[in-house]
């Protein structure tokens, strides 16, 4: 039962609770209709000290499409943070007012220290470099739906994997299911931190390689995760500006892919893709983007413990 639970990362969930999560979004992609009023007189807070289009977008869409309202901030300065609050006091004074709470913070942690702090389940939305479950959840969909299983497959990242929170997540969810090889690609200076490769890859001996340029291994791909470099992650802007154009997707590179690579990315987009690859039909970010709402209203309903 996931009732009750919080989602701080993907491994706070097995497999076969995935599964449900999985099973639910596709009943609900199938018919929204007879989902419409499941979460009557439910509120989500959505406490967002970090700015976001599609996670906050999607949370409030996915709760409005299950019949229930939404109250919360879009960014600290319009909350009692920007009087110096702790997380610890907001949540609880959020759970008198709400049924659940989403919570996206720059710093790593922030999340867990609310979920600590309060009785109603919380949902990570992203903690800095850290985790972003709910993303992983979207990817995992996603894959599931346009290709039928998470098996047997070779996942390119491709990118700024040091602060990916999205790469970081879905690595150690993918790690859990059968020979599912990584192809790391990124500059010396992005590459995955040191305890996503020692404590997910090799203390599970799953085969990876890291390299620096992404048309090598392009034809060895049947998923690639590309990521944008993240100026906000960065300390020094020497090195992101030289750094933020290291990888471009485009036409040209794709014709080395196989037709049936799927192309994932988070967003938003900067220029790592370019537009003349949007209506390749393995371009699959925009549809992907669809799908993390209807996995979104799957959790809430677990979460919540509603149903039809």
């Amino acid at each position: 039962m996931l009732k009750g639970r919080s989602l701080l990362e993907p491994m706070d969930f097995t497999i076969g609770e995935f599964e449900e999560i999985f099973d639910l979004a596709e009943q609900i992609i199938a018919q929204p209709e007879k989902f419409a009023h499941v979460c009557n007189g439910k509120l989500l807070a959505t406490l967002f000290y970090e700015p976001s289009t599609r996670t906050r977008f999607s949370f409030e869409a996915a709760m409005l499409r299950l019949g229930g309202q939404v109250i919360g901030f879009s960014e600290p300065g319009s909350s009692s943070a920007s009087k110096g609050e702790s997380i610890a006091d907001t949540i609880r004074t959020v759970e008198c007012y709400c049924d659940i709470a989403v919570i996206r913070h720059p710093k790593e942690g922030a999340p867990r220290v609310a979920a600590y702090n309060t009785s109603m389940p919380v949902i990570n939305a992203g903690d800095g470099g850290h985790q972003h479950p709910t993303q992983t959840l979207t990817d995992l969909l996603t894959i599931r739906c346009e290709r039928g299983s998470f098996s047997n497959m070779t996942v390119g990242l491709c990118g700024d994997l040091k602060f990916g929170r999205t790469v970081h997540s879905l690595i150690k969810a993918l790690s859990r299911y059968d020979n599912v090889k990584f192809i790391l690609i990124s500059p010396k200076e992005l590459r995955i931190p040191e305890y996503v490769r020692k404590e997910v890859l090799i203390k599970n001996k799953i085969e990876f390689k890291e390299v620096e340029r992404m048309q090598d291994v392009l034809p060895e791909l049947d998923v690639l995760y590309m990521t944008r470099v993240q100026r906000e992650r960065f300390f020094n802007e020497e090195d992101y500006i030289r750094l933020k154009d290291s990888y471009i997707l485009d036409a040209e590179k794709m014709k080395k892919a196989k037709k049936s690579m799927m192309i994932l990315h988070p967003l938003p987009r900067v220029n790592e893709i370019a537009v003349d690859v949007d209506d390749d039909p393995r371009a699959l970010y925009f549809k992907q983007a669809k799908y993390g709402m209807y996995v979104r209203m799957a959790l809430i309903m677990k979460l919540l413990g509603v149903h039809i």
